[in-house]
């Protein structure tokens, strides 16, 4: 049997009112008595009534749908993200069409060409670590798409963009391993070409500078697809390892480099911290239970989520061209545990 949803028309026929009055009751018209929009909303929550998502499209020219791209939505900043702009999203009525990109620029200039073939309504984005061309993002940009950058944003566009205090976190972290005597101290990050690995790599080499310590760049390795690659991840720290003075302590600028880091010194019996001090960005709770427990970066990822939308919604529903935009910035937690103390 076909499911066939409740219509205003049902709601008319049942309560003997016109289509015409039953739609104004729902739209909380001051044409309508009190008493018959209760009636009305009574009955359309009995019968499960929702509004037709396709005619408010054609009435309103939206579709109620946003768009929102990241990386990976396993990785558990990216999810975290995800529910901040779904407890947005859902309060404003609007569907979210999540994709990842698994780090490919080719894959993400499939999924802008998906979603706007949809006409979303907006587009929330963190780009991926191969995206370096973003002609696409710019011509749908200038057509009007709305769109909001957070994490990995690009500056070329002027638009809302959300993002973590990158430098003051990894400042603080590598300062803090100082503190603890570590001495030398290497730096796993990121596509070298991403906003997120060239601010976070600031911070690494301040806290160098201040405490007189010589930046070196052969204790700096990148991975270009940021950890989904377990063997890239694999390979930098074996050429950390194989250094005739090997790093005493590592800063992991990602969550997954940071994951896989870990997973492979254990494979290697080598102890955190006594042989190598740790301290790297993760969003997972699971950090405080492993052994030893793991100091982390901790991005606002919900808030971060929240933020991204709540811009978004303000640029879909403004009834004029928006040309002021703002740059958000949100200080990280830089959490401190046994894996960064000797």
């Amino acid at each position: 049997m076909k499911f066939e949803a409740a219509t205003i028309k049902d709601i008319a026929k049942a309560l003997g009112l016109s289509v015409s009055t039953v739609s104004r009751a729902l739209r909380d018209s001051y044409e309508i008595s009190e008493a018959t929009k209760k009636r009305v909303r009574d009955y359309a929550r009995q019968i499960n009534y929702r509004p037709n998502p396709v005619a408010l499209s054609l009435k309103e020219k939206r579709t109620l749908s946003i768009g929102v791209v990241v990386s990976e939505i396993a990785n558990t900043f990216f999810s975290q993200v995800i529910n901040g702009i779904e407890s947005i999203a859902s309060k404003k009525g609007y569907n979210v069409i999540i994709s990842q990109t698994k780090e490919s620029y080719e894959r993400e200039e499939q999924i802008l060409e998906y979603l706007t073939s949809r006409s979303i309504d907006g587009l929330i984005i963190s780009v991926s670590s191969e995206t370096e061309d973003f002609s696409k993002l710019e011509a749908l940009h200038s057509k009007g798409l709305p769109i909001v950058f957070f994490d990995r944003v690009v500056d070329e566009i002027k638009t809302h963009k959300v993002i973590t205090d990158n430098l003051s976190g990894v400042y603080e972290a590598t300062r803090h391993l100082i503190r603890n005597k570590y001495k030398r101290i290497a730096a796993i990050a990121n596509s070298p070409t991403l906003f997120i690995t060239k601010e976070r790599l600031e911070g690494y080499k301040k806290a160098l500078e201040e405490h007189n310590m010589i930046y070196n760049p052969a204790l700096v390795k990148y991975c270009a697809h940021g950890g989904l690659e377990p063997e890239e991840v694999r390979r930098v720290l074996s050429e950390l390892l194989a250094e005739k003075q090997k790093p005493d302590a590592l800063v992991l600028l990602s969550d997954k480099i940071t994951t896989e880091t870990l997973r492979i010194l254990k494979e290697k019996n080598i102890q955190v911290p006594n042989e190598i001090g740790i301290i790297g960005f993760s969003n997972s709770d699971y950090t405080s239970m492993m052994s030893p427990s793991v100091s982390i970066i901790r991005q606002r990822a919900f808030e971060m989520g929240e933020i991204s939308a709540t811009l978004l919604f303000s640029l879909v529903e403004s009834k004029r061209k928006v040309t002021d935009f703002e740059l958000v910035s949100l200080a990280p937690e830089v959490i401190i545990r046994e894996s960064s103390q000797k």
